[in-house]
């Protein structure tokens, strides 16, 4: 799939923002719900006692689908928010970017 997630533009000043293309958003929020739907699924399992190693295999996948919306935002923080605020002079975005990627490293 091609994403183009670094059309991305973080606007700097009071409120921060993100600027994504539409195709860009539309396939974020594809994904967002395919993992709504898999998480009222998981909640379906349980509820029905699904067999545990069943359950966990689920939670894998739906963990994996969020990793891969993670890495979607996190190209496009890079390639537009972060080479757009260092043009800026602002290096204070390289300590922000290394604590989001601790946080998500701790998954």
């Amino acid at each position: 799939m091609e994403n183009s997630a670094n059309e991305a533009a973080c606007h700097t000043g009071a409120t921060r923002k993100s600027h994504h293309p539409e195709r860009v958003k539309r396939d974020l929020t594809t994904r967002l719900n395919r993992i709504e739907g898999q998480i009222r699924g998981i909640k379906g399992m349980i509820d029905k006692d699904v067999y545990c190693d069943d359950v966990i295999t689920q939670l894998s996948a739906t963990q994996s689908a969020l990793n891969s919306v993670a890495k979607i935002l996190l190209e496009g923080h890079l390639k537009g928010c972060v080479v757009d605020r260092l043009s800026e002079g602002d290096h204070e975005v390289l300590d922000e970017l290394v604590v989001t990627i601790q946080k998500l490293m701790k998954k």
